[in-house]
C-alpha cells in the first residue's frame, strides 16, 4: 500500500464525521435488507432448513421398512422366526400375502421394501435337523437401505429358536444354524452405487435447469421492460405461459438424452423398460417442474430472488426425496413432507422403468401424484400471472 493511500486512510480516521457516515452506511444496507424480504428470509430460513432437515430428517439407517410375508408353515418355531425379525426393528409386516407372484407385484411396486417366504414343513424339517431354507427377497435399488437390515437377518438366524428349541429338541441348536437364510437382493444384487444414483440424477438435473431457468427467463422480461410490450398485444397469459415453457421442455429432451444415453453406455445402468414411457413421463415431469419456475417467476422482484426462491424449493426436494438419503429412513413427518414433492416420485418412476422393467400399471400412483402436482402448479402459476397484470 502507498504512503499516499496509508496517509488518505489515517485523516479519515482523524474525521470527526467518518464513523457517523459508516454508521449511515451500515444503517442504510439493514434498511435495505429490510426492505428485500425474499434476501432476509433466505439467509433466515436456509440454515434454519438445513439443521432441521439434517438433524431430524436424514438418517442412514432406516428401519421400520414394510415388509409381507408368505407362509407355508404357521407352527409356532414360523412364529418365533418372525418375532425375532420384528424385534430387530427393521422390518415392519404389513400383510401376509397368499402367493409368490403377489408378493413380487408388492415388491416390484415399491409399496414394501422385503418379502420373506417361509417353506412349508418348515417346523418339522427344523426338529428333524434338515436345516430348511427361509427366503428373505429384498428391494436392492437403494442399497443403503436394505445393506444393515440384510446383516440383521442373517444374525437372527443364531437367535431366533433359542427359547423354542428345548428339551429333545435342544441337540438341534448344536448344529451349526437350525435354518438357513436365502437372500435375493433383487433388481442390484451386486449394490453397484451408480445403478441407484445415475438414474435419480435425470430427476435432479431437469428439477434445478427447468425451475432456474424459466423462472430467470420470464424474470429477466418483466426487469427488461419487454414483458409490458408483450402484453399489449392480443394473446392471453396462458399462451405467454405455454409459449415461454415449449422451449425449456425441448431442452429437457436434450438433457434427458444426453443422461439416460451416458447411464446406459457409459455407467452400464440397465434399462429394463419402455424407454417411450420413461420419455413420457420425464415430460410430465419437466413440465411441472416448469411451472413451478412460471410461478417463482410471478412473485420474485427480480432474477436474484427468483435463483433464492429455486433454491429453497430445490433443497427439500434433494434431501426429502430418496435420491441422496433413504426415504424410508426418515421420521413420519419428512415422509409426508417428502411425498408432496415431484422428485419423490419421478425418481420412484426412473428407478422402475430403469431398474425393474416397470410397466404403467405399477406406477400409475406416481403418475397422478405427478399429474396433479402439474396442474396445480400451473393452475397457481396462472392465477399469479394474472393478479401480476392487475
Amino acid at each position: 500500500m502507498s504512503a499516499t493511500t496509508c496517509n488518505d486512510i489515517e485523516g479519515e480516521r482523524r474525521d470527526p464525521g467518518f464513523l457517523r457516515r459508516t454508521w449511515a452506511m451500515v444503517v442504510k444496507e439493514f434498511v435495505q435488507m429490510r426492505r428485500d424480504r425474499m434476501t432476509f428470509a433466505t439467509m433466515i430460513f436456509v440454515p434454519v432448513l438445513q439443521l432441521t432437515l439434517f438433524g431430524y430428517a436424514i438418517n442412514t439407517d432406516p428401519k421400520h421398512m414394510p415388509a409381507v410375508v408368505l407362509t407355508r408353515d404357521s407352527g409356532p418355531l414360523t412364529r418365533a422366526v418372525l418375532a425375532a425379525l420384528e424385534n430387530t426393528d427393521y422390518f415392519d409386516f404389513k400383510e401376509q400375502v397368499r402367493d409368490p407372484e403377489e408378493m413380487d407385484r408388492l415388491i416390484r411396486s415399491g409399496k414394501v421394501q422385503f418379502g420373506i417366504e417361509i417353506p412349508a414343513s418348515f417346523e418339522r424339517d427344523v426338529r428333524r435337523g434338515d436345516r430348511p431354507a427361509i427366503l428373505v427377497i429384498a428391494d436392492a435399488t437403494d442399497p443403503v437401505s436394505t445393506g444393515t437390515a440384510i446383516s440383521a437377518v442373517q444374525g437372527v438366524v443364531d437367535t431366533a429358536l433359542r427359547r423354542e428349541l428345548r428339551g429333545p429338541d435342544a441337540e438341534v441348536k448344536s448344529t451349526p444354524a437350525p435354518f438357513e437364510v436365502t437372500l435375493q437382493r433383487r433388481y442390484n444384487p451386486e449394490g453397484i452405487t451408480q445403478y441407484n444414483i445415475v438414474p435419480g440424477l435425470l430427476g435432479v438435473v431437469l428439477t434445478m435447469t427447468m425451475m432456474m431457468f424459466t423462472a430467470l427467463a420470464v424474470t429477466r422480461e418483466i426487469e427488461r421492460g419487454t414483458m409490458e410490450s408483450l402484453l399489449s398485444m392480443p394473446i392471453k397469459p396462458i399462451e405467454i405461459m405455454i409459449g415461454k415453457i415449449a422451449p425449456f421442455v425441448l431442452i429437457g429432451f436434450v438433457q434427458m438424452t444426453i443422461i439416460i444415453s451416458a447411464a446406459h453406455f457409459v455407467f452400464g445402468v440397465p434399462i429394463l423398460g419402455s424407454v417411450t414411457l420413461l420419455v413420457a413421463l420425464s415430460t410430465l415431469f419437466a413440465a411441472s417442474n416448469l411451472a413451478v419456475g412460471y410461478t417463482f417467476s410471478t412473485v420474485a422482484q427480480n432474477q436474484l430472488q427468483a435463483v433464492q426462491m429455486t433454491f429453497f424449493f430445490f433443497l427439500p426436494n434433494f434431501l426429502l426425496s430418496g435420491f441422496a438419503f433413504p426415504f424410508r429412513g426418515m421420521p413420519h413427518w419428512a415422509q409426508a413432507i417428502g411425498e408432496v414433492l415431484p422428485l419423490t416420485h419421478f425418481i420412484r418412476i426412473v428407478r422402475g422403468i430403469m431398474l425393474k422393467g416397470n410397466g404403467f400399471a405399477d406406477m400409475q400412483v406416481d403418475a397422478a401424484a405427478l399429474l396433479i402436482f402439474m396442474v396445480v402448479a400451473m393452475g397457481l402459476a396462472l392465477l399469479r400471472f394474472r393478479k401480476t397484470l392487475d
